[in-house]
């Protein structure tokens, strides 16, 4: 069975290491078994986002992104671990435009993750996420820091790519008001 304050626990451990082999593979083995998860933290139907720890120097995200969602470029500043345990979630790794006054980005790369995979987004990554399904997503979102209080995130516009100050509700509106208002 899942259990939150076990896993936090690990991830700490696997953290403190500093290495992201060891926080991917406490990640991978967790999202291994998503029936537990769901039976832990229950079914959704619909995007849904809940903060399972928050903590000066980690935050856990149950993440469900509804079907067809998205979200506009954004970043984090912490090191981010994604583990699928349901459905998928496609990314669009995006790049500043050197010396641009407005701090555009360009589209920089892709990668898809699917159930059972996790991958490391390093501080510095700007990504957008879309579930492209026609179901819902399930993924654990897990920060070496406190990700919902961070200065300086950014997201930026989805028509003209224009840097903006981070607007959780804007970046993706199906959950960004229940983050936000934490």
């Amino acid at each position: 069975m899942f259990d939150i304050d076990r896993f936090a626990a690990d991830c700490r451990a696997a953290l403190a290491e500093r290495g992201s082999d060891v926080i991917r593979e406490v990640v991978r083995r967790a999202v291994s078994e998503p029936g537990d998860i769901i039976a832990a933290l229950g079914e959704q139907r619909g995007a849904f986002a809940d903060i399972l720890v928050r903590t000066r120097d980690l935050t856990i995200l149950n993440v469900v992104w509804g079907t067809r969602q998205w979200t506009l470029p954004h970043n984090h500043h912490y090191r981010a671990i994604i583990g699928m345990y349901g459905g998928a979630e496609d990314n669009i790794y995006w790049r500043r435009l050197p010396e641009d006054a407005k701090g555009r980005v360009e589209a920089a790369g892709a990668a898809s993750l699917r159930h059972g995979e996790v991958t490391v987004l390093g501080r510095d990554i700007i990504h957008s996420v879309t579930n492209t399904l026609d179901k819902v997503s399930y993924a654990m979102h897990v920060y070496d820091g406190d990700f919902l209080s961070a200065e300086g995130k950014s997201c930026w516009d989805a028509e003209t790519l224009h840097e903006l100050p981070y607007d959780a509700a804007a970046v993706s509106s199906m959950f960004g008001r229940a983050l936000a208002g934490r």
